[in-house]
Order: structure tokens, then C-alpha cells, then sequence
């Protein structure tokens, strides 16, 4: 029997994905494995027991990842579970910066006592006239799950379309559109497209990417949205970029004091991802990841450690080590199996930076004697038993 513990509401449609073999804990001191959305846990003291951390949804920047890693406490998010919630925000971000549709409510709202607000529309409506988006150039920066979906429809609704990203998966790369430009230059979106998306992770490379410098490559009169993360976006050089007639609209889904109600944003209340159906996917995918790993140790979408899967275990036993990404480690692991004439059927070792992770097949149960040894290995951070 495992047990679990949620920070946040999590979807029922993905807690009902739980088997008779899993049970909710209110003490998270007895939970193997955590369920979290936005709660923030840098702070909080982890159990001694705990195993993972599924997170429904795809930022992490809420949970102490290398913390976890040092604790071989496993780490997943959800990748594309919300991808299409997100996509369909950013299209009604581009027509909401494109045509001045905010500032037309505004105005029937404000004249909603004047009897004659059908015919003074008609006066109106010149000031919130915008442009069509067909046609239009849009660069996206990162082409992951989100970023083909945006690429995708965007072709759909007329517009040429510009992918920057280097690091482009093989998945990704078959589902993008024909049509779409690959360019290996942001410099390239910067300078061709009238409207400007950005979907990659906040990384040390990425803070603060959109900033003064790359608003002075842009042309004059650009929309940019950013959906991803607001800190990937030096927030201030585009306030001054508006102010300059440079950037037309900034769209941004991460309020904060800097860009709400400053003239020439729109600014939305992170709502990318706050659909019933991402909510009810990023639920069932991060119940399926914590489930795979505590019965199998296999991981699948992990952010601290590497993808590491040996499918359903049918030997006498599995063991899996977490470690230091450092040489001659195998050469132990097996040893101590060795010493007490246990056969090992299969293996697999991954490593991500610094860490890595080795699941180890046997063929006979692993005594309290062998995980004592393994334990004991300098640069061995946690053995489980999974079996």
C-alpha cells in the first residue's frame, strides 16, 4: 500500500486514476509520494520517506529540484498536458492585441446609460479599429508542446510563421507544419515578425532574454506575448519600448505591479493552463508518472533525474540507486551483487549532470545485507527497493 499526500486540490478525473493499492494521507510526513500545483515548497521538510514529487503542471520553480536530487526524491511535471489550454489563450491573446477589442468593451461599458449607444458606437468604433492577422509574421521562440500547437493553428488562420529553437525535439519536429520556418537565429523572429510569442523554460540562459537590446532589433509596431514565464521577459525595457512607439502591445499572463494597468498591456490573470481539461490532464498524467515509479522505479518526465524505464519487473527483484554521475560506479553496484551470488538479469543506467540512476534487475531477492553495502558506496545517495 502506497500513500500519498496533495499540497493543492487536485483533479478528481486524475485521482480516480489511483488503484486500491494507493491511499490519501492528510499528514504529509507519511506520504511516499506528493501531488502539487502552485504550492511553494523550498521551504517545507521533506519526509524521510518520501519518494517523489509529481507536479500537475509543467513549472517547477515552486520545488527545491536539487534538494530532491540529493535525497533521490524523484521530481515529475506534466509536459504538454495543458499545451492546447495554453494555445487557445495565445491566439485570443494575438486578437486581443491586434484589434483593440479590450478598449471597445471598455468604451460600451463606460456608455452603457446612453440611449443612443448604437449610433455613437458607429462614431466610435473608428478608435478600436485594428489589423487582421492574416497575413501577418509570427515568430515563436520554442517549439515545444505549446509552441507547435500555436505554430500550427497559426498557419491555419493565414499567418506565415517563424520557429526559433535549437534544441527542437524529434517529437515536436514531426508535428510541426511543413510551412514553418525553422530559422537558426532569434535574431531572424526579431526582425521579420509583426507579432512575437515566447514558450521556452526559465533558465539561467533564458532570464530576462526579451530585453532591451532584442525590443531595438523588433519592427516598429510589435505585439509580444508571453504566456511562458513573466521573469523570461525584461518587463521594464518593454514598458519603455511601448512608451517609445516601438512595441505596440505587450500581452502578458503574469500579473505583477510592473506591467498591470500601464497603458499599451494586457495583462491576464494566469489563466493559460486554468481550463477543466488541463487541470483534469496534467491530474491524470502526473497520477500515471508517480504510480509507474512507485510500483517499477521507472521514470518518465522527470525534471531533476533521467528518464530511466525497464517496463514491469518479472525477476525475483529490483533495486534502484540513486548516484553520483561519477566513473566506476556500476563496477560496485554489481559487485555487492556478485559477492552474494546474485545473479543480475538486467540493467539500466542514465545520467542527467551530476546525477544518475541505475535499475537493477536480480534474480533473487535483495537481502537487508546488499542495500546495507550499495548504501554505504561513497556518491550513493538513496537505494529502494522496488521490488
Amino acid at each position: 500500500m502506497f500513500k500519498y499526500h496533495c499540497l493543492n486540490p487536485i483533479s478528481r478525473v486524475g485521482l480516480e486514476g489511483f488503484t486500491d493499492q494507493y491511499v490519501m494521507t492528510e499528514d504529509v510526513a507519511e506520504a511516499e509520494g506528493i501531488l502539487v500545483r502552485s504550492a511553494a515548497m523550498h521551504d517545507m521538510e521533506l519526509p524521510d520517506g518520501l519518494l517523489a514529487i509529481a507536479r500537475a503542471g509543467a513549472g517547477v520553480n515552486n520545488i527545491p529540484l536539487d534538494k530532491c536530487a540529493q535525497k533521490g526524491i524523484v521530481v515529475f511535471n506534466t509536459p504538454g498536458a495543458n499545451a492546447n489550454g495554453v494555445k487557445e489563450l495565445v491566439i485570443a491573446g494575438m486578437l486581443l492585441a491586434s484589434r483593440d477589442i479590450v478598449g471597445g468593451i471598455s468604451w460600451v461599458k463606460s456608455d452603457s446609460a446612453d440611449e443612443n449607444i448604437a449610433k455613437a458606437a458607429e462614431k466610435e468604433k473608428k478608435k478600436f479599429a485594428g489589423t487582421e492577422i492574416s497575413g501577418k509574421k509570427l515568430g515563436i521562440i520554442g517549439l515545444g508542446a505549446i509552441g507547435v500547437k500555436v505554430a500550427n493553428v497559426a498557419r491555419h488562420l493565414g499567418m506565415e510563421v517563424y520557429g526559433y529553437d535549437p534544441y527542437v525535439s524529434v517529437d515536436a519536429a514531426w508535428n510541426l507544419s511543413r510551412d514553418v520556418k525553422h530559422v537558426l537565429n532569434v535574431d531572424e523572429i526579431y526582425e521579420n515578425c509583426d507579432i512575437i510569442t515566447i514558450h521556452v523554460p526559465l533558465l539561467d540562459s533564458t532570464k530576462g532574454m526579451i530585453d532591451k537590446e532584442a525590443v531595438a532589433k523588433m519592427k516598429d509596431g510589435v505585439i509580444l506575448l508571453n504566456f511562458a514565464r513573466d521573469l523570461l521577459v525584461n518587463e521594464a525595457d518593454v514598458l519603455e519600448g511601448i512608451k517609445a512607439g516601438k512595441v505596440r502591445k505587450y500581452v502578458s499572463d503574469f500579473p505583477n505591479p510592473t506591467t498591470a494597468g500601464q497603458d499599451g498591456c494586457i495583462v491576464i490573470p494566469h489563466l493559460g493552463a486554468s481550463t477543466e481539461e488541463s487541470e483534469d490532464n496534467c491530474a491524470k498524467m502526473a497520477v500515471k508518472e508517480l504510480m509507474n515509479y512507485l510500483e517499477n522505479g521507472n521514470i518518465v518526465n522527470s525534471v531533476n533525474y533521467p528518464n530511466c524505464d525497464m517496463g514491469i519487473c518479472n525477476q525475483a527483484g529490483r533495486v534502484a540507486i540513486f548516484h553520483a554521475n561519477t566513473a566506476n560506479m556500476i563496477t560496485k553496484f554489481t559487485a555487492c551483487f556478485g559477492d552474494n551470488n546474485i545473479n543480475i538479469s538486467d540493467m539500466m543506467n542514465k545520467s542527467r549532470g551530476e546525477v544518475a540512476y541505475t535499475m537493477i534487475d536480480i534474480e533473487a531477492p535483495a537481502t537487508p545485507e546488499i542495500i546495507e553495502k550499495l548504501s554505504g558506496i561513497e556518491g550513493v545517495y538513496r537505494v529502494r527497493v522496488v521490488k
